[in-house]
């Protein structure tokens, strides 16, 4: 898979967040901080993502929302949680599809090393 600098740069933050934290909080922590850490790194993003689904020509919100969408072009899905499945796995690539942005990051803080917590999801 090719390098993509802004990837690099929210996993780079995410990792900084996971050093200072550890694993164990909850996933809003995660979020907050991580979202803190973003800004520090003058990297655009908004945090908790309204994602409508589009039915017979009408948007609907069915409460759906991204944790964090990055430059309009990379999704970033947190959990905290024991281990990944793929329900987790789904509802990133819904999030992708629904919103045609090809990257999608599934980051589980809940992991002793984030680098084995991190999955990369390409369309």
């Amino acid at each position: 898979m090719e390098r993509d600098p802004l990837t690099e740069k929210a996993i780079g933050c995410a990792i900084e967040v996971h050093r200072a934290l550890g694993p164990g909080l909850l996933e809003s922590a995660y979020q907050q901080c991580l979202v803190h850490e973003l800004k520090l790194s003058g990297i655009p993003f908004q945090a908790k993502y309204p994602v409508p689904v589009e039915y017979k020509g009408i948007r609907l919100d069915c409460g759906y929302r991204i944790d964090i969408l990055v430059d309009n072009r990379l999704i970033l899905e947190l959990k905290s949680v024991d281990a990944l499945t793929g329900i987790h796995e789904a509802q990133l690539l819904t999030y992708m599809k629904m919103t045609r942005i090809q990257t999608g990051l599934l980051i589980n803080f809940n992991a002793c090393r984030l680098v084995d917590g991190i999955k990369r999801f390409r369309l």
